[in-house]
């Protein structure tokens, strides 16, 4: 995720060079034959192309702000799952920890490798690969993962696991367990919801159809324009024309809000968060450095 304050334009039209190229070569194109071999047979009325600008306007913006109500429910799932595992933490030490702390010490390194690998699955890299996970699984619990198919789960019912039989031994009474089981639940729903995000994307539609009515409207509009601007046509040809991809290209980039792309949820950030908070319930001194954003301005 972006924490800059400031940006650069530069950058930005790097991002995009073969939209610019594209668009600043229709325009001079056009510009040429009009300004010095006087051509007009192209030119547009001003007045259809700025109906279909305004209908694209509208139908591009509903693309990138839905884009973004995926890109911020993404990012309420994990300030819930940041509460729910300090509260689990909390749970573990007051109904466990005075009986069998080594179970409450299990469980929530356990719940720790959990996040780890959440975020892990939702990036699309293999958790028994990542140090983070791996530190806070033993090696046997660890090679008992491979080949599942949703390590989250498994971890999740290892979880209940330590729970049944301090509950059936009296140590762990109805009433705790069933708060055990209730956070465990919305484990389950905010992992779901993660999941749901990740696994269904946008209708291609929106893309495309946002796609090809931008490139067809930056080589048209410089025909509409160019009669009353002259040389300027150029440049207001591609700044019209480049607004309109930049906003296209930020739904794009916000689909998704767990990739590795700079403007994705800062996963790295929010998991080291709830590994610091939680080793600091445990009394733990010896604590990871939370994740600072790079030299770019970038968290990751």
């Amino acid at each position: 995720m972006i924490v800059a304050e400031r940006g650069s334009v530069i950058r930005l039209i790097w991002w995009q060079w073969r939209f610019a190229v594209m668009s600043l070569t229709a325009a001079t194109i056009v510009t040429l034959a009009y300004e010095l071999y006087g051509h007009d047979w192209f030119l547009l009325p001003t007045t259809p192309l700025a109906v279909v600008g305004a209908a694209m306007g509208i139908f591009v913006s509903f693309r990138t702000n839905s884009c973004y109500d995926r890109w911020w429910e993404g990012r309420k799932l994990w300030g819930r799952l940041i509460n729910t595992s300090r509260h689990m933490a909390i749970q573990s030490l007051a109904y466990q920890a005075p009986t069998d702390p080594d179970v409450s010490t299990r469980c929530i390194r356990r719940h720790i490798a959990y996040v780890h690998t959440l975020r892990c699955l939702l990036r699309e890299q293999a958790p028994l690969d990542d140090e983070s996970v791996l530190a806070y699984l033993d090696g046997e619990e660890a090679s008992s993962y491979k080949g599942s198919s949703n390590m989250t789960a498994q971890l999740l019912h290892a979880q209940m696991n330590e729970l049944l039989p301090m509950n059936k031994s009296g140590e762990l009474n109805d009433f705790r367990m069933s708060d055990f089981d209730e956070t465990i639940r919305h484990l389950l729903d905010i992992q779901g919801g993660c999941e749901r995000i990740k696994k269904t994307p946008l209708p291609r539609a929106y893309g495309f159809f946002s796609e090809r009515m931008i490139q067809w409207f930056s080589v048209l509009f410089p025909c509409s324009i160019v009669g009353h601007l002259s040389w300027g046509t150029i440049f207001i040809s591609f700044l019209v024309s480049f607004c309109f991809k930049l906003i296209s290209e930020t739904g794009r980039v916000l689909e998704d809000p767990f990739n590795m792309y700079y403007n994705a949820l800062p996963l790295g950030a929010l998991s080291r968060t709830i590994e610091v908070n939680l080793l600091e319930l445990m009394g733990e001194e010896d604590l990871p450095e939370m994740v600072k954003p790079s030299s770019n301005g970038i968290l990751m």
